[in-house]
């Protein structure tokens, strides 16, 4: 991670966060996260519409209300920039912050664009700045657990891996809040959003990349309607996605994302080993509910309840549910690289790296082709 910012020399004084664009995800799970942690200050909160910025300082403690986003990141009290729009906009926020001198945390998808988001780690790093993406998922108690049993050999060597996520998402009638996950240019549809995070826990909380990966990426929804004006929009992003390839030791993965699914939705992580398995499952793919962790080891044994170890939680106790949790272990981890220098949280690096990881996705799909990933210099 990108360091050298006034904010990591800090050990002792809260981290002074200020937030542009506070809606419903980052009501329920941002603030919440931050509230939790004594190492973060509400400072300053921006919103287009001044009522509203003067509404959420009121309801959630923020200290300040302000009126632009170049106020905000210039506040002499804001020591990290939280830009929670929609992808399309997050251009902006992340430049204002970065051109100020400021550590930034943005929402994935960094961008629209891998150019565009690689020019902003390039800045980033000019700039000297910490960079924080919001991949949160790889840094939850029970991934980082998982990864050690690995680690440790708890199912001997890897020879499989399946992950099947289905969401309620993306269906074809969307509150016309979520317009903007309808346009392909946008960014925000099922691969880059819920690929993005599931595959980041893959190939960085869990394995290394494959070398090698073929994909279908089809669309069954041509038309979206949204629900409160009955207009429709031309759809033409993806709503499945299916993954087959190697990873280095031979092994076989199999990775199948589907969106607008009605029931039985959820995630499933199957690892099968040359001496035992793990599952990793919930019922959904994002919320309340926590991932369930089994395993077996042997021949023809059933899977039993691995529990996580407590050295595995990071946060102070809260009836908080899985999906803040898990953001509020990636604010715990910035806190600590600010503090002891480590580079914990995921930066804009891996931002790039998820980008160019689903380019190669559609470039497969579309040339009908494996791809080589030994070609792609991370």
């Amino acid at each position: 991670m990108e360091s050298g910012s006034a904010a990591s020399q800090r050990t002792l004084e809260k981290i002074k966060v200020g937030a542009i664009g506070v809606g419903w995800w980052a009501q329920y799970a941002h603030l919440p996260s931050l509230k939790l942690l004594p190492e973060y200050d509400l400072a300053a909160v921006y919103s287009r519409n001044k009522e509203t910025a003067a509404a959420l300082a009121a309801q959630h403690g923020f200290r300040y209300a302000v009126d632009s986003v170049q106020q905000l990141v210039s506040h002499p009290e804001v020591d990290l920039v939280l830009v929670l729009t929609p992808a399309p906009q997050h251009e902006q926020g992340v430049r204002a912050a970065i051109a100020a001198g400021k550590d930034v945390y943005c929402e994935w998808p960094l961008t629209p664009s891998t150019a565009l988001s690689e020019e902003l780690l390039g800045l980033a790093r000019q700039a000297g700045v910490r960079t924080v993406i919001g991949l949160q998922r790889r840094l939850a108690p029970d991934y980082r657990y998982v990864r050690d049993l690995l680690d440790e050999g708890y199912i001997g060597e890897l020879r499989s891996v399946r992950l099947h996520v289905s969401a309620r998402s993306f269906q074809r009638e969307r509150p016309a809040s979520l317009a903007y996950t309808v346009p392909e240019q946008n960014f925000s549809s099922l691969l880059p959003v819920f690929g993005g995070h599931f595959l980041d826990v893959l190939f960085r909380a869990l394995f290394d990349f494959p070398v090698d990966l073929s994909a279908l990426v089809a669309n069954q929804v041509n038309e979206v309607t949204l629900i409160e004006t009955g207009e429709v929009l031309p759809h033409t992003s993806e709503d499945q996605v299916v993954l087959a390839g190697t990873f280095g030791n031979g092994a076989v993965l199999s990775v199948h994302l589907e969106a607008g699914k009605r029931n039985n939705f959820g995630v499933q992580l199957d690892i099968t080993g040359s001496e035992g398995d793990l599952r990793i499952s919930n019922s959904t793919s994002v919320g309340d509910t926590f991932n369930r962790i089994e395993g077996a080891r042997g021949d023809a044994q059933p899977l039993t309840d691995l529990p996580i170890p407590d050295r595995y939680q990071w946060l102070p106790t809260s009836q908080l549910g899985s999906s803040v949790l898990e953001l509020a272990h990636l604010y715990a981890a910035y806190a600590r690289d600010v503090s002891t220098g480590s580079t914990i949280a995921p930066s804009f690096a891996d931002a790039l790296d998820m980008h160019t990881l689903i380019d190669q996705i559609k470039q497969s799909s579309t040339s009908g082709m494996r791809v080589d990933l030994r070609l792609w210099t991370r």
